[in-house]
């Protein structure tokens, strides 16, 4: 009779001994410093968005890529992405964080980051871009190349950009630009307004609307750019417009009429969001630039005095 509660007893100790061990294994790799990095890959536990946290395990292991695919993909981010992503792919004022979009977590070499660039976004103002497979491939390396847990502050060395023709700019912004704008009435005197080459750049590629309908940043508050709306339509036909103050894969956040914040979870399509961009003539010639012409309007805007 006692050799049945011997048994039974060790199986208590036995299993008392394995979650002791597994609480003590926890709580060492808790205290334990983080290993070393992968290049090219976020930390552990670390989620997309400025900062990480919690959305950990979404990102794919991918090999880091070659130096030249990274600096290819940097430049060609530079000149097509950068206005509405920012330099770091984490936002701007007209632009998502792209480490809250499920496209560039799950994509490996490209592959799904190409569908968008290729179709573009229409509903959320992306314009479709025309690259081939390799640049595609070059910009996806770039993007895959940040750690995303942290900001790298060597992405954002400010080049000399000031180095186009200013005639050539001058003639091309009359023949492309001079129907909606004038150097003499809402492009007076930019070039002493906007001073920094790399902020005038962005500014008259994608000028930036005021977030949620309020004051814009830096040069962009003196050009009187109109915010973006939004129209978000429910499954049973309700529909909420307002001033869009943020939209990703996840939620969109629209200002009500009563100033008032309201955001909408969003499950693939669900519910139907159309963005309505005051912008759109400026993105539809976002495909036809080429460098020349950004480096020579650049440089003539520049000496508008």
């Amino acid at each position: 009779m006692s050799r049945p509660k011997q048994k039974a007893f060790t199986r208590v100790q036995v299993a008392g001994a394995v979650v002791l061990a597994a609480m003590s294994t926890a709580f060492l790799l808790a205290q334990a410093p983080p290993g070393p990095a992968t290049p090219g890959a976020p930390p552990a536990g670390r989620g997309p968005g400025r900062g990480g946290g919690g959305m950990g395990g979404t990102y794919n292991p991918r090999p880091p890529a070659a130096p030249a695919e990274v600096a290819r993909g940097k430049a060609l981010y530079g000149v097509q992405c950068t206005f509405c992503h920012g330099p770091d792919a984490r936002g701007g004022e007209s632009g998502p964080n792209l480490w809250r979009t499920v496209t560039v977590t799950n994509d490996m070499k490209g592959e799904l980051i190409g569908k968008v660039i290729l179709s573009g976004v229409p509903e959320a103002g992306m314009p479709r871009f025309d690259m081939t497979p390799s640049q595609i491939s070059d910009i996806a390396a770039f993007l895959h190349s940040f750690n995303v847990g942290g900001r790298d502050v060597m992405r954002d060395a400010p080049p000399n950009l000031l180095v186009g023709n200013a005639k050539s700019g001058e003639a091309y912004f009359k023949a492309k630009c001079g129907n909606c704008h004038s150097v003499t009435g809402d492009l007076k005197s930019i070039g002493t307004r906007i001073a920094d080459p790399k902020t005038l750049q962005q500014t008259w590629i994608m000028p930036t609307p005021p977030r949620g309908g309020g004051f814009g940043l830096g040069a962009n508050a003196a050009l009187n750019v109109p915010p973006k709306t939004v129209t978000v339509t429910m499954p049973n036909g309700q529909k909420h417009e307002g001033r869009l103050d943020r939209i990703d894969d996840f939620t969109v956040t629209l200002i009500d009429d009563t100033g008032s914040p309201r955001t909408f979870l969003r499950n693939d399509r669900i519910p139907r969001v159309e963005v309505h961009d005051p912008l759109k003539p400026h993105k539809d010639l976002l495909a036809g630039y080429t460098d020349d012409d950004i480096h020579n309007v650049t440089a003539y805007l520049a000496t508008v005095k």
